[in-house]
């Protein structure tokens, strides 16, 4: 029978697969490491009290970044290349989601409306970030060997969360609700079409890595097709609604370390 558990349980248990499971992840949070960490440092000066908490978001990520690679270093395995098809990252700038990075390597301030839009690509992307974390939570939070680092991902990207909200909704006060409503549509209809491509890329690879019949590769498939057609007709509205969180002002202090990963 397959679940998100069985899955998963293969994929950790195989060298193989396991190795880019983690390259990937490593990859992707690094990547957001760099992009806040440059938005930090171009918030324009109307909005100088959010780059403490911009850059505690990005020094987060390489947190993030640094537990996968290290959890390949525990096994005795490098990081390997990230195939294009599933760099989840890459696929959303691409399509619009985040800032373009010609942008944030240049010297040249960002202007509020960037910020506001960074905030509403950020709280559609991490909605889908703090779900899959919930999940590997629920299936191996107690997991000998990446229990630990998931429990200690997962509080962040609900930390992550909670602070887009808890942002958007201030700067919806601010009269920005108008711009805030129609960016979190459009980056939620463009975040589910790349989660839905990038799933179907990384199966495959894991398939091919793992030997799965071509029976379990096409249910796993359809599988994916059907989350996507449900999100696309009446999920997505999940990742754009705005509630005051239950954690407040959760990026307000210093950042946790990992000193037993990193």
């Amino acid at each position: 029978m397959l679940s998100a558990r069985s899955l998963f349980q293969e994929i950790v248990d195989h060298d193989d697969s396991f190795q880019l499971f983690c390259s990937i992840a490593a990859s992707g949070e690094s990547q957001g490491g760099w992009e806040n960490a440059r938005i930090a440092a171009l918030v324009p000066d109307s909005m100088r009290e959010l780059a403490p908490k911009i850059t505690r978001h990005g020094a987060d990520e390489d947190k993030h970044g640094r537990i996968f690679h290290a959890l390949l270093r525990k096994r005795g395995l490098p990081a390997v290349p990230v195939p294009p098809e599933t760099d989840y990252t890459m696929l959303l700038e691409r399509s619009g989601i985040g800032l373009a990075h010609a942008k944030l390597r240049s010297d040249e301030p960002l202007t509020e409306e960037d910020i506001v839009v960074y905030l509403s690509h950020s709280r559609v992307t991490e909605q889908r970030a703090a779900d899959q974390m919930d999940m590997l939570v629920r299936h191996f939070g107690d997991h000998p060997e990446v229990g630990r680092a998931i429990r200690m991902i997962s509080h962040d990207e609900d930390n992550h969360l909670s602070y887009c909200h808890e942002e958007l909704l201030r700067l919806a006060r601010e009269g920005h609700g108008r711009t805030i409503q129609r960016v979190l549509r459009e980056s939620a209809l463009t975040e589910i079409a790349v989660y839905r491509d990038v799933s179907l890329a990384v199966m495959g690879h894991m398939g091919r890595l793992l030997h799965w019949p071509p029976a379990k590769s096409a249910a796993l498939a359809a599988g994916i097709r059907g989350t996507y057609a449900w999100e696309r007709f009446a999920g997505w509205h999940r990742m754009v609604a705005l509630h005051p969180p239950e954690r407040r002002n959760p990026l307000g202090g210093a950042p946790t370390g990992a000193p037993e990963f990193a």
